[in-house]
C-alpha cells in the first residue's frame, strides 16, 4: 500500500494499535519536518516485501491544535474538506504505482495468449522438417496437428467451471505451467514414437483448454464495460503477435540450432510468466490488498460481475437462442481460422513454393495485420458504443465484418497467380476476421457477465471442434482435392455464420 492509498483510507484508524513496534530514530531531515505535537500518529504496515513507516499528523477536535495537513515521511500532503490533495510538496508517487491495475492484469493475460500462440504455432514451422525426418505423409501430419484439439476440447467447459468458481489467477496460472510442460517434452516424444507425439500434443491442448476462459472470467471482473473491447482486443492480439514471434523465429532457430531447440526455448518461456502472474495478479479487485480506492470504486461501478458463482444455471443458459447463436457461429468462425493457423506454412511451401524459410517469415503478416485490426476494431467498437450505440448493433456490424471480409478475400485466392498477391490477400482476410473480437468473442460479457467463463467454455467447444475437424478435414482433402476446395469449405460456413448472427444474437444481458 502506498502513501495515497493509505491516507484515502477510510479504515485508517485500524492500522493504528498500541502494539506497534518501538520507534527508531530518525532522519535530521524528518526530525526537523516533524515536530513532536501530542496529536501525532505513527503507523507501522508491513507490504509483502518492505516494510515501512508512515508518521501522519491527525486533526484533532481542539481548534488550537488541529491541523489541514499530513505530514507523511516527512512531506507535507495537503487535505482539505477531508480529502488529501495534491500540492507541489505532496509526496511524489512513482509512475508504476499511478499506472491502473486492471491494465496490468490486462497485460499480463496479453504476454500469457502471446505464449499461447507461440507454443501452439511452432509446430506449424517444425512439421517440414520433422515429417521430412520421419517420414509422415499429409494425413499424418493433418493428425499430428489435430491432436492438439483433442485435449484442448476437453478442458473447454471445465475450465470455465473451475475459473467463476475458483477464480480465474489459479486457472490461468495452471494453465500456462501445464502447456509448457508439455511444450518442453514434444522432442522427446516425438522421438520415442508417434502415438508419444500425439499425447503430449493433447495434453499441451489441456493447458491451453483453460486460457480463454480463465482470462474471460478475470477481465468480466477487472474491466468496466466501457472499456470491455478494447481489453479483449489486446489481449487477443496476444495471440496474434504470438503466432509473429513463432513463426518469425522459428524458421530461424530450426536452422541453427535444429528443431528441438524451438519447443526447449519457447517452452521455457512460461517459468518466467508464472512468477510475475504469481506476484502481480488476483482474481478479483476484492482481493487485490494494493489496489487503490479510485480505482476500485470505478471497477465496481461499472463491472456487471461482481458476486462469487456457487452454480451454474445450465438450463437457463441454454434455452436463450443468443446462447446457440454465439456457439454456432463461434464454430463457423474457427473452422478458417484453424485451417489458416495450423496449414498456412505448408500453403505457402507447397503452393507458393517457397522454401523453409520464408514460409516461415511470410506467414507473420497476416498475423500482424491482425494483432493492428484488432485493437483498431476494439478502439472502433468501444467509442461507438460511448456514441451512444447499442450494444447490440456494434456487436452485430463487427463480426459481420469479422465473417465477410475473409470469405471475400479468400475466394480471390482461387484467381491470383502471383506469390506476393497471394500473400497480400491472405493478410487481407486474416485483418478482416480480427474485428471479431470485438464481436463474438466480446459477447459473452455482454450477455452473461457472471458466467462468462463456462458460457465462453462452452461456445469455444464448439470452435474447438471446428478445429479438430477443419484441421483433419484439410490433410484428407489435400490427398485427393486441392486447397481451392479447403477454401470453399471456409467461405461457406463463414455466410453460414453472418446470417444467424444477425438473426439471433444481441448485446444485451440475458442471464443475471
Amino acid at each position: 500500500m502506498n502513501a495515497r492509498a493509505l491516507l484515502c483510507s477510510p479504515n485508517l484508524h485500524s492500522l493504528y494499535t498500541s502494539n506497534r513496534p518501538p520507534e527508531k530514530p530518525t532522519s535530521s531531515r524528518s526530525l526537523r519536518t516533524l515536530k513532536p505535537a501530542p496529536n501525532s500518529l505513527r503507523v507501522w504496515i508491513y507490504p509483502r516485501n518492505r516494510s515501512g513507516v508512515f508518521r501522519v499528523l491527525v486533526r484533532s477536535s481542539d481548534k488550537r491544535e488541529s491541523s489541514n495537513s499530513y505530514y507523511v515521511d516527512g512531506e507535507r500532503v495537503n487535505r482539505t474538506n477531508g480529502v488529501v490533495s495534491d500540492s507541489p510538496s505532496s509526496i511524489v508517487v512513482p509512475w508504476w504505482e499511478e499506472f491502473p491495475k486492471r491494465w496490468v492484469i490486462v497485460l499480463l493475460c496479453f504476454s500469457a495468449f502471446l505464449l499461447c500462440n507461440m507454443d501452439r504455432v511452432n509446430m506449424s514451422i517444425a512439421i517440414l522438417p520433422m515429417s521430412a525426418e520421419y517420414g509422415w505423409n499429409p494425413a499424418t501430419v493433418g493428425l499430428i496437428q489435430s491432436s492438439f484439439f483433442w485435449g484442448y476440447l476437453l478442458t473447454q467447459i471445465a475450465g470455465g467451471i473451475w475459473a467463476d468458481t475458483v477464480g480465474g489467477k489459479r486457472v490461468l496460472g495452471f494453465g500456462v505451467i501445464w502447456w509448457s510442460i508439455a511444450t518442453i517434452l514434444t522432442p522427446v516424444a516425438a522421438k520415442l514414437g508417434l502415438p508419444y507425439l500425439l499425447v503430449v500434443r493433447a495434453f499441451m491442448g489441456v493447458g491451453e483448454g483453460v486460457a480463454m476462459p480463465a482470462m474471460n472470467n478475470i477481465l468480466s471482473k477487472w474491466v468496466p464495460v466501457q472499456e470491455r473491447s478494447r481489453s479483449l482486443a489486446l489481449v487477443y492480439s496476444g495471440m496474434y503477435l504470438g503466432s509473429v514471434t513463432g513463426l518469425a523465429f522459428s524458421p530461424f532457430l530450426i536452422h541453427q540450432f535444429g528443431w528441438p531447440s524451438v519447443f526447449y526455448s519457447f517452452g521455457s518461456l512460461g517459468t518466467v510468466w508464472l512468477t510475475l502472474w504469481l506476484t502481480k495478479a488476483e482474481s478479483s479487485p476484492l482481493e487485490d490488498p494494493t489496489l487503490l480506492p479510485e480505482e476500485r470504486k470505478l471497477i465496481v461501478d461499472n463491472c456487471a460481475s461482481k458476486e462469487p458463482v456457487k452454480s451454474i444455471p445450465w438450463r437457463l443458459i441454454l434455452s436463450k437462442p443468443p446462447v446457440w447463436a454465439l456457439i454456432s457461429c463461434h464454430f463457423c468462425h474457427n473452422w478458417g481460422t484453424f485451417i489458416l493457423l495450423t496449414w498456412m506454412p505448408t500453403y505457402y511451401h507447397q503452393v507458393l513454393k517457397f522454401n523453409l524459410m520464408e514460409s516461415g517469415l511470410l506467414s507473420v503478416f497476416p498475423w500482424m495485420t491482425m494483432a493492428i485490426s484488432a485493437n483498431a476494431g476494439g478502439w472502433i467498437a468501444d467509442t461507438l458504443v460511448s456514441r451512444g450505440f447499442s450494444v447490440t448493433n456494434v456487436r452485430k456490424i463487427m463480426q459481420t465484418i469479422g465473417f465477410l471480409g475473409p470469405a471475400f478475400f479468400l475466394t480471390q485466392l482461387k484467381h491470383i497467380d502471383s506469390p506476393t498477391m497471394a500473400v497480400l490477400c491472405m493478410a487481407c482476410s486474416q485483418g478482416t476476421d480480427a474485428f471479431s473480437q470485438s464481436g463474438l468473442y466480446s459477447n459473452h460479457q455482454d450477455i452473461a457477465p457472471r458466467y462468462s467463463g463456462v458460457l465462453l467454455g462452452l461456445s469455444n467447444t464448439a470452435g474447438v471442434l471446428a478445429g479438430v475437424l477443419g484441421t483433419a478435414a484439410t490433410g484428407h482433402i489435400l490427398q485427393h482435392g486441392s486447397w481451392d476446395d479447403v477454401f470453399t469449405i471456409s467461405v461457406g460456413l463463414y455466410l453460414v455464420g453472418t446470417v444467424v448472427w444477425n438473426l439471433f444474437s444481441t448485446g444485451e444481458k440475458i442471464i443475471d
